[in-house]
C-alpha cells in the first residue's frame, strides 16, 4: 500500500527535477523548476506551494532581503549597530568574493579545550595564518571550527595537527567522542586538585592558621623542620597550579595573544600572584605565606568550569555518530551513462539490472557483491545509473531510470508515509528504498539531500557566536582596571614610605580580593543547577546560552509530525459493509500486507495480531502482486485486493455509495483509507493516520500566553486543518520542504526571538536557525545535536518546562551576578584603603563564592 493520492508525492512537495533549473527558490535557496511557482501577491519565486505560502504570510521576499536575513542570523550584517557583544574580526560566514572561494572547501573540525570566546579568537587567528586557508570560525558552544580551505593548497587530513597545539586538539568530527578530553579535565580536578590541594590544607590547618590568629606554633617554624614545611607546601601548590590550573594559565595566555582579556587572566595573575609571593617570602625566611590562596582559587574556578564543560559536551558527540551514518559509496552500473527512458518511463539496461523489481525477500549473495561497481561516492558523476537495493539508502538525488519501489523519505521529510516512486520520478539522497530494487540515474549536481542538511547543520552551528558569560564580556574592562589598581596600590604605598613588603603585600590583596572566583562561577554553577533540575524533569539541556534565549522567545513553532503526533502510524477506525466483521476484514488485509513492508502494512498486520490475538499465517495469502497502489493477491482461495481506492475504480469491482463517502470522510480528516475487497466487492475501509501525542493541546495552550505559536509541517490538505481549528495555534505552514524549514524560521525571526520544537533529521537545519531549538527524546540523532534542549521522552507535555526551568535559571543567574558585582564594589575599596590583608581578602573571596554556591544550590521549580 502507497501513499495515497490526497497525500503529495516527493514530486508533488518540491516541483523539482533533475532538469536544468530554472533558478533559485526565493525562500529556502533551493533549485526551483522551469516553471517556478509564482503568485501576484507575493514577490519572488519558489520551489513549491509550501514556500509560496511561508512568503505569503511573512511577508514577500526577495534574494537581496533572504541574503540580509541569513547575515543577520549568522551575525555579519554590516548594517547592524555594533556593541560591546560583537564577534572579532574576521568571523562571518564564509561568503567571500565568488574569485576568491570558486574552488574552496569547508571541512568541520572538533576541537578539545575551548572554553570561552577567548579561545574562539586564538583559534580563528591561528588558524587563517595557515597557507591555504581563506577563513575560520570557531564555535565555543559547539566546540567546533569550520575551516574554508584550498584544496589544491592544503590538504583536509592535516588540518586537525595544522590547529593542534598550545592546549588545543583537532580531530575530526568522526573520530573521536569526546570522552578522553572530559577525562582528563575529571583527573585535574580530582586527582591534581583533590589530593594535592587537600594536602596544602592539612598543613595550613595544623601548623601555619593556629599562627596567624596568636597561638604558638608547634615547632619552630624559622628552623629546618619549618623550611622542610614550607617546601613541602610549595611543591604541592606548583603541582595544583601547574596541572589542574593549567587550562586557567593557558586561557590568560591565550588571552594576551588574542589581546583580548578575560577572567582567566585575572584569575591567573591572582593566583600566580599569590604564589609568586609566598615563594619569594620562603626565600626570605618569613612565615606569612599565601600558597592556600592560590590552591582555593584554582579548585573553585576549575570545579565551576568543569561543571560548564559537562553541559555542553554531550551535544558534538552526538553530530559525529549521525555524521558517520551518511552513505559514502554507491553501486554504480557500468557503462550506462545519459540514457533516457521509452515513452511507459522504463530503462533497458539489459543483464546488469535483471534484479530491479525483484521482491525485497531476494537473497544477496557474496558473488553478487564481487560484481557490483562500487565506488567512492565523490567519484560518481552526473548521468551515472546507480543501482539501489530494497533496505539501502539512495546515495545521491537524481530519477528513476527504472523500477518501482515505496521510499521511505521520513529522514528528509520527517513525514511517516513513504512514497511510490516509477521511472521518471525524482527522489532523493539519504532516503530508504523499503520494497524493491531501482535504478537512479545521479542528477546534474550529484549532491545528497541529506548530505546537505547536515553540511547546513554544521554550517549554522559553527556560525552560531560563542555563548559568552556577562563575565568575559566586562573582562574586557574589568580585567585591566584591577590590574591597575591594584599596581597603582602598589606604587602609591611605596610613594608614601611604606616598606616593599607592605606594599607588595597590599597590591597582593587587591588582587585577590578581586579575583573573580564568584564573577566566574554566577553563569555556570546557576546554569548546572539548572540543567539539574530538568533532567529531573526529563529534559536534557544541551547549551547554556538556551538560559537567555528561552525566557525571551516570542513564537514558538511546532514540527508536526513526530513532536504533535506520534511520527508512527495507527488504524485510526475500521468501516465495513455487507455484514463483514471488522476481525474479518482486518484478517483479511494482514493475510496480504503481512507480505509487504510498507509502515501502513506493519499498522494493518499488527492492529489485526492484537485484535485476534494471533499473528496472521502467511502461507494464508498466494500469487502476492504488488504495485505503487496496493497489494493484491489470493487469501482463502478469493482473489483479494488492498490498498488505494482507486484500485476498486475499474469496473471490475462493486463500491458501495455509502464506503465511498466514508473515503472522503478520511481524506478530509487527513488520515489514508485502504480499502480491502474480495471476490468482485470492497469489503471495508480502514482508516490510517499519526496518532496525535496526548497532552499536544494543553502544551500548546500553555505556550500562547504571551507568545505566538505556529505549527510547521512538510504534508499539506487535511493532515494540517485540525491544527488551524485551534484557537491557541495561530498560524499553520503546510508543504514546507526540510530546506524550507530553515529559512521559515529565519523569517519568523524577522519578528522576534523564535522557538523551535521537533524531532526529525529534516528539523535539524531549523532547529539549529532557530534561538532556541528543542528536540523530541524519540527524534533522530541529528535533530537532538541541533537543538538546545532534548526530551528523554516522547512526552510533549515537559516542553512547557523547558521554558519555566530557563527563566527561573536565568533569574539565579542575574541574582549570582548582582552578587559578585555588589562584592567587589565593597571589597575593593576595602582592600586599596589597607582594611584588608591577604588572608583576609581570601576569606571574603570564599565567602562571596560559598554565597553563590548556595544560592545555585537551592531547589528549583519550573
Amino acid at each position: 500500500m502507497t501513499r495515497s493520492e490526497d497525500v503529495p508525492t516527493a514530486s508533488d512537495q518540491t516541483n523539482a527535477s533533475d532538469e536544468e533549473p530554472g533558478g533559485r527558490c526565493s525562500l529556502c535557496d533551493l533549485p526551483t523548476p522551469d516553471s517556478p511557482i509564482t503568485a501576484s501577491d507575493v514577490d519572488g519565486s519558489f520551489c513549491c506551494r509550501g514556500c509560496l505560502s511561508v512568503s505569503r504570510a511573512l511577508g514577500s521576499v526577495n534574494d537581496v532581503d533572504a541574503e540580509a536575513i541569513r547575515m543577520r542570523v549568522d551575525g555579519t550584517d554590516p548594517s547592524a549597530p555594533e556593541s560591546a557583544d560583537d564577534e572579532p574580526a574576521g568571523k562571518t560566514t564564509g561568503r567571500e568574493e565568488p574569485d576568491a572561494l570558486s574552488d574552496a572547501e569547508r571541512a568541520f573540525l572538533a576541537v578539545d579545550g575551548m572554553h570561552c570566546a577567548t579561545c574562539e579568537a586564538f583559534l580563528e587567528a591561528r588558524a587563517e595564518t595557515i597557507d591555504g586557508v581563506h577563513e575560520a570560525v570557531a564555535s565555543y558552544a559547539g566546540d567546533t571550527i569550520r575551516v574554508t580551505y584550498d584544496p589544491e593548497a592544503l590538504d583536509e587530513r592535516d588540518l586537525p595537527d595544522r590547529l593542534s597545539g598550545y592546549g588545543y586538539e583537532a580531530h575530526d568530527r568522526q573520530e573521536s567522542d569526546g570522552s578522553p578530553a572530559a577525562d582528563a579535565a575529571l583527573a585535574r580536578f580530582l586527582v591534581g586538585g583533590g589530593f594535592f590541594g587537600m594536602m596544602v590544607m592539612v598543613w595550613y590547618v595544623l601548623f601555619l592558621y593556629p599562627t596567624y590568629f596568636g597561638f604558638d606554633p608547634l615547632f619552630d617554624l624559622g628552623g629546618y623542620a619549618g623550611q622542610y614545611l614550607f617546601w613541602n607546601i610549595w611543591l604541592m601548590t606548583s603541582i595544583v597550579l601547574g596541572y589542574t590550573g593549567f587550562p586557567i594559565l593557558r586561557g590568560a595566555w591565550v588571552s594576551l595573544r588574542a589581546r583580548r582579556p578575560n577572567m582567566d587572566l585575572l584569575v591567573a595573575t591572582a593566583a600566580l600572584a599569590a604564589y609568586g609571593y609566598s615563594t619569594l617570602a620562603i626565600v626570605l625566611g618569613r612565615t606569612d605565606l599565601y600558597f592556600d590562596v592560590t590552591v582555593a582559587i584554582i579548585l573553585v574556578v576549575t570545579a565551576g568550569t568543569w561543571y560548564e564543560d559537562r553541559v555542553k559536551r554531550r551535544s558534538l558527540d552526538l553530530l559525529r555518530n549521525l555524521t558517520r551514518q551518511r552513505v559514502d559509496t554507491a553501486r554504480v552500473i557500468g557503462g550506462v551513462r545519459d540514457i533516457h527512458a521509452d515513452a511507459d518511463g522504463d530503462v533497458d539496461l539489459g543483464d546488469e539490472v535483471d534484479e530491479v523489481n525483484e521482491p525485497a525477500e531476494r537473497d544477496v549473495t557474496a558473488e553478487d557483491d564481487e560484481a557490483d561497481d562500487r565506488v567512492p561516492i565523490e567519484s560518481v558523476e552526473p548521468g551515472d545509473h546507480l543501482l539501489v537495493r530494497p533496505g539501502e539508502r539512495i546515495p545521491l538525488d537524481g530519477t528513476v531510470a527504472s523500477g518501482r519501489a515505496s521510499v521511505d523519505e521520513s529522514l528528509l521529510t520527517g513525514e511517516a508515509i513513504p512514497v511510490g516512486v516509477e521511472p521518471g520520478d525524482t527522489v532523493h539522497g539519504g532516503t530508504l528504498v523499503t520494497d524493491a530494487s531501482l535504478v537512479v540515474r545521479v542528477g546534474d549536481d550529484a549532491t545528497s539531500s541529506l548530505d546537505r542538511l547536515v553540511e547546513l547543520l554544521w554550517t549554522i552551528q559553527s556560525a552560531t557566536p560563542g555563548a559568552q558569560r556577562l563575565a568575559d564580556r566586562l573582562a574586557t574592562i574589568f580585567v585591566p582596571l584591577v590590574l591597575v589598581l591594584a599596581a597603582a596600590a602598589t606604587g602609591v604605598s611605596l610613594w608614601v614610605g611604606d616598606g616593599g613588603t607592605d606594599a607588595l603585600l597590599l597590591g597582593l590583596t587587591v588582587l585577590i580580593v578581586s579575583c573573580p572566583c564568584a564573577l566566574g562561577l554566577a553563569t555556570p554553577l546557576a546554569i548546572a543547577s539548572g540543567v539539574r533540575s530538568a533532567a529531573e524533569r526529563g529534559v536534557v539541556l544541551a547549551s547554556e546560552h538556551v538560559f537567555e534565549t528561552a525566557p525571551q522567545v516570542d513564537t514558538v513553532v511546532f514540527d508536526k509530525t513526530g513532536t504533535l503526533t506520534t511520527g508512527e502510524m495507527g488504524i485510526r477506525s475500521v468501516h465495513t459493509v455487507d455484514g463483514v466483521s471488522e476481525e474479518t476484514l482486518l484478517d483479511r488485509a494482514a493475510a496480504l500486507e503481512r507480505h509487504s513492508s510498507h509502515p501502513i502494512a506493519g499498522a494493518i498486520v499488527a492492529h489485526a495480531g492484537e485484535a485476534d490475538g494471533t499473528t496472521p499465517d502467511p502461507d494464508r495469502a498466494t500469487d502476492v502482486e504488488h504495485d505503487r497502489r496496493g497489494v493484491r493477491g489470493r487469501v482463502a482461495g478469493e482473489p483479494t485486493v488492498v490498498g488505494h481506492p482507486a484500485l476498486f475504480d475499474d469496473g471490475a469491482w462493486s463500491t458501495r455509495a455509502s464506503l465511498v463517502g466514508r473515503v472522503d470522510d478520511i481524506r478530509a480528516a487527513g488520515d489514508v483509507p485502504v480499502v480491502v475487497g474480495w471476490d468482485g466487492a470492497a469489503r471495508g475501509v480502514v482508516a490510517v493516520g499519526d496518532e496525535p501525542r496526548s497532552g499536544w493541546r494543553g502544551t500548546v495552550e500553555a505556550l500562547s500566553s504571551g507568545r505566538d505559536v505556529v505549527v510547521l509541517t512538510g504534508d499539506d490538505g487535511a493532515s494540517a486543518d485540525r491544527y488551524r481549528a485551534t484557537d491557541a495555534v495561530d498560524e499553520v505552514f503546510d508543504g514546507v520542504p526540510p530546506a524550507g524549514k530553515a529559512a521559515t524560521i529565519r523569517q519568523l525571526g524577522e519578528r522576534g526571538s523564535v522557538a523551535m520544537i521537533g524531532d526529525g533529521s529534516n528539523d535539524a537545519p531549523a532547529l539549529a536557525a532557530a534561538d532556541l531549538g528543542v528536540a523530541m527524546g524519540g527524534g533522530t540523532a541529528l535533530a537532538s545535536d541541533a537543538a538546545d534542549a532534548v526530551l528523554t521522552t516522547d512526552d510533549v507535555r515537559a516542553v512547557p518546562d523547558v521554558f519555566g526551568l530557563t527563566r527561573e535559571t536565568n533569574r539565579r543567574i542575574r541574582q549570582n551576578l548582582g552578587w559578585a558585582f555588589l562584592y567587589n564594589a565593597i571589597a575593593i575599596p576595602l582592600a586599596l584603603l589597607d582594611v584588608l590583608n591577604p588572608l583576609a581578602a581570601a576569606l571574603a573571596m570564599a565567602a562571596s563564592s560559598t554565597l553563590v554556591v548556595l544560592n545555585s544550590a537551592r531547589s528549583m521549580d519550573p
